[in-house]
């Protein structure tokens, strides 16, 4: 779990300083840090990791406790797998969603 933060953290933190070159080198202020430009990036792509990761997360455990829950009761299969791909399916757009308002802000 370790190893999924730090690979996130790492591209949230490349991503935002390859954003933030170009700023730099016009604004004349000696390193990207200064820039208000950013520092918005930055703290875009860092929410978005950290909603990429929740996301996971929480995908994956409804997926193991309704695939617990069909092993143990194989009858209630189907009274167990329509609200599991619902759940999925909402939290998926969470995600997504996240994605999509951090490119467009």
């Amino acid at each position: 779990m370790s190893k999924i933060l730090s690979a996130v953290m790492f591209f949230a933190l490349t991503s935002a300083s390859a954003f933030a070159q170009a700023e730099a080198a016009t604004a004349g202020t000696g390193g990207w840090f200064g820039t208000e430009k950013a520092t918005k990036y930055f703290a875009y792509f860092l929410a978005l990791g950290l909603a990429v990761y929740g996301g996971t997360q929480g995908q994956s455990k409804a997926a193991a406790v309704a695939l617990e829950g069909i092993a143990r009761n194989p009858a209630a299969a189907d009274k167990i797998q329509t609200p599991m791909i619902l759940a999925l399916a909402l939290m998926e757009s969470l995600v997504i969603f996240a994605l999509i308002s951090t490119f467009l802000v």
